[in-house]
């Protein structure tokens, strides 16, 4: 007997500098190897500059450095985490992410994860929630701000 239920999802919970992001799985395309990222001028220090991916130029985005959790010192990234931007941007179709190591495929339920409410209203844009999942702390980034805050950078280079 199956003991996922209806209202479960599939997620991907992934390791970065200081903590861990919890993505659904559709959200996910590939895992890359990390390679150095062609620099940006003028870009935050959350945009690392772009990749190629498959005939594509893709952003990629330290969630570590948008939520605060990177240090100096940390390890740059081990892989990339091709994301499938969901904004409707035909200009973003795609982003990557620094994550420290391959994704856990979870699943999610209302009884393994519980919203740390109390730190709600403090989270940087680009970061949704701070959750308790399976007795650990996940950040779940915010998909549609880090797009916007990503267009909003590329654009003047566009």
């Amino acid at each position: 007997m199956n003991s996922t239920t209806v209202n479960d999802i599939r997620g991907v919970l992934i390791q970065i500098a200081g903590s861990q992001l919890l993505l659904p799985n559709a959200a996910t395309v590939e895992v890359l190897s990390y390679v150095d990222p062609e620099p940006l001028e003028n870009a935050p220090d959350w945009l690392l500059g772009q990749i190629r991916w498959r005939g594509w130029r893709l952003p990629l985005v330290s969630f570590a450095r948008i939520a605060g959790t990177h240090s100096e010192g940390a390890a740059v990234g081990t892989k990339l985490i091709v994301i499938k931007a969901l904004g409707g941007d035909p200009k973003l179709p795609y982003f990557a992410l620094v994550a420290q190591g391959f994704p856990r495929l979870v699943t999610i339920s209302r009884d393994n994860m519980i919203v740390d409410s109390e730190h709600r209203e403090v989270m940087p844009d680009g970061i949704r929630l701070r959750v308790m999942f399976n007795d650990d702390v996940a950040l779940v980034p915010d998909l549609d701000a880090a797009e916007r805050m990503i267009v909003e950078v590329l654009r003047p280079a566009a």
